[in-house]
């Protein structure tokens, strides 16, 4: 079975009604229970008017590819009424976990629900009413921008991609920050995604400039590294349009990440010879 046929039959149906948490991370407690390879971590939490809610994270540890592994932290639902990300994670994982050759020499850090409140409640915000991708790095006092900035000082993440829709938009697209590699890397990846969503070619996206679907400014205030550290890792934003259907979407988002680990492997293993 080809990956577009397996998503085309698995793939997520996202009802606006019904948010429920613990049915959307089944799959991947399903599979952490039973895998080699992928590790549930679900000890970051907080409390939201006396409940509590977790930020889950799974560590998937790839075959060895070499000396040090490569660290990729990979994060979605930031903005709650945007699943197609989490979906999209939930179905990579699948994939990763069917065919681990594709993370070899990778230790990937997945958070599929930044946004557990909003997720829940079905809107872009949090329940405090914020937008928690202008949190970062600004002496936030939210609970879950407090936790994943931990995660993001501690884990040292060679690589930061974030996954997000956009309802302005008609096609894929991407921001690129960070090491001078990134436009390397994202090229191919929208060129991957291009396979099932058209690119968004428009010379002015979102309000910034842009190129072939890559643009290189951005918000301030929105996940990623750390301000400070160096050398900085590559961070990658991909954006798909909200129209199209939902497999679409969840394809285009995993060919993306696909060819991202693919194409980093190709340049870790020349980067000795530079």
């Amino acid at each position: 079975m080809t990956i577009a046929t397996s998503l085309k039959t698995t793939g997520s149906s996202v009802c606006p009604s019904r948010r429920d948490i613990a049915e959307l991370l089944a799959p991947l407690e399903k599979i952490a229970a039973g895998s080699p390879n992928l590790v549930a971590n679900h000890e970051a939490a907080f409390e939201v008017g006396g409940v509590r809610y977790k930020l889950p994270r799974y560590l998937f540890v790839g075959p060895r590819g070499g000396d040090t592994p490569i660290r990729i932290g990979i994060f979605a639902g930031i903005h709650g009424d945007e699943p197609e990300g989490v979906h999209a994670l939930i179905q990579f994982i699948r994939l990763l976990e069917s065919h681990p050759e594709l993370a070899t020499g990778y230790y990937l850090s997945f958070y599929p629900l930044c946004n557990p409140t909003g997720f829940e409640d079905g809107m872009r915000h949090s329940r405090s009413g914020k937008d928690l991708n202008r949190e970062f790095w600004r002496d936030s006092a939210e609970p879950e921008v407090r936790l994943l900035q931990a995660e993001l000082q501690s884990r040292s993440f060679q690589g930061i991609i974030s996954l997000h829709t956009d309802d302005t938009s008609n096609g894929f697209y991407g921001f690129a920050h960070g090491a001078t590699l990134t436009k390397s890397l994202i090229q191919p990846a929208l060129a991957a995604a291009e396979k099932f969503l058209p690119r968004d070619e428009r010379p002015v996206i979102d309000g910034f400039n842009a190129r072939n679907g890559i643009i290189r400014d951005g918000y301030d205030g929105i996940l990623s590294a750390p301000p400070k550290i160096r050398p900085r890792p590559f961070e990658i934003i991909l954006e798909t349009p909200s129209a199209p259907p939902e497999y679409l979407k969840e394809l285009a988002f995993v060919v993306a990440l696909q060819t991202i680990l693919a194409e980093y492997q190709k340049f870790i293993a020349y980067a000795p010879n530079l």
